[in-house]
């Protein structure tokens, strides 16, 4: 039946009716006829371990796809019956064959990605200013010949297979950011302070990171059968770290490669300019406001009054703390819905949404009483 009752212990809600008004939402979150507050809190694999009472076995989710994809057919069916929608993707887990050994931009400057207790890590690949020009100079040659070094040897074979099953060149459109990829590879403290105390070479590694970035994308839309004028549009940085540089370092190492990039792939106004950065950066809204950005989803200490302030014509993912929802706090939950509703309320232009990832331990049981919420106090109009 489309209307929940309250009898079966949850939140009361209209099924049909909540769906088909944030599908209405979420075309255009600034619409004079959007009719209530844009839900936009998509349910992660991680959230299977709870909701399933499954035990933690992250990196067997990561690798065994059939136990993947028997586990998000088990929680899409509790999803149905809890909020009356399959939330979890499964056609994404039996596609066509996937892309194999195209190299990354950490490949590009050495730092390897490994595995370390729930997810991928990336480690330094310098440890001081002399191994990290010994590494800017390795990369500088990469450079000079760099479809050679990101395609597999069997390139022309994975093209044929791929393709004829329906899959396509993956499009480079999506980067962990400057700050956070520069601290990866060089670490945190050292970067800082090479920012203060060799800003040649800071400014060396910076350049290097965006005509990398530049390259890549170039060679794999190449390889699409894209040209310049055909080429999909948009670029989502996820950029966390940015938050431990000051607002000087960020406009002298940040900035300038998403400024770049963003001409490039970003050139008109509703071309995607969007990030990530779930941390306390609110030092750096301002430099993010001259440059644009019109999707964005930060941390949750940032109010949605205090980013619209630099942001006017960003829609706003945001701003419930995710271990409010991971940890179940009913009552909190409530309150920050309601909270960022009376924020969106005169402009609109905010989906909510976790203020960040979506962390085991979120329930659907929290997910249908924030729908509830919007249902009954979150309209507009």
């Amino acid at each position: 039946m489309a209307r929940a009752r309250a009898h079966d212990g949850l939140a009361p809600l209209d099924f049909e009716r909540f769906w088909a008004e944030n599908r209405q939402a979420l075309r255009d979150p600034w619409a004079a006829d959007c009719p209530q507050l844009p839900l936009g809190i998509g349910m992660s694999d991680e959230c299977v371990f709870a909701e399933l009472g499954v035990p933690e076995d992250w990196r067997r989710l990561e690798q065994d796809r059939a136990w993947n994809l028997e586990l998000r057919r088990r929680y899409n069916d509790r999803a149905e019956r809890i909020v009356g929608r399959r939330l979890l993707h499964e056609f994404a887990l039996a596609g066509p064959p996937a892309w194999t050994g195209i190299r990354q931009l950490h490949d590009i400057f050495e730092a390897r990605n490994v595995w370390q207790n729930t997810s991928y890590w990336l480690q330094s690949a310098a440890a001081n200013a002399e191994e990290l020009e010994a590494l800017l100079d390795r990369v500088e040659r990469r450079l000079e010949n760099l479809r050679e070094f990101l395609l597999p040897a069997d390139w022309a074979e994975q093209q044929a297979r791929v393709l004829a099953a329906g899959g396509h060149v993956p499009p480079y459109r999506s980067q962990r950011g400057p700050v956070t990829f520069a601290m990866s590879v060089f670490g945190p403290e050292a970067l800082i302070f090479l920012i203060l105390d060799r800003p040649d070479l800071a400014a060396r590694f910076r350049d290097l990171i965006l005509r990398a970035i530049l390259e890549r994308a170039r060679i794999l839309d190449e390889e699409a059968g894209f040209t310049p004028a055909t080429a999909p549009r948009g670029w989502y940085w996820l950029d966390d770290n940015c938050a431990l540089l000051n607002a000087e370092m960020y406009e002298f190492f940040g900035a300038p490669i998403l400024q770049a990039v963003f001409e490039r792939y970003s050139p008109e106004p509703q071309d995607l300019r969007g990030q990530h950065s779930d941390s306390d950066m609110a030092q750096h809204l301002p430099a993010l406001g001259r440059l644009g950005l019109n999707a964005v989803n930060f941390g949750p200490n940032l109010t949605i009054a205090q980013i619209r302030e630099h942001l006017p014509r960003a829609v706003i993912s945001g701003q419930l703390a995710p271990f409010t929802f991971s940890r179940h706090e009913e009552v909190n939950m409530v309150a920050e819905c309601l909270r960022d509703f009376e924020m969106a309320r005169e402009r609109k232009g905010v989906v909510f949404a976790t203020a960040g990832s979506v962390n085991n331990g979120s329930r659907l049981s929290g997910l249908r009483l924030l729908m509830a919420a919007i249902q009954e106090y979150c309209r507009y109009g």
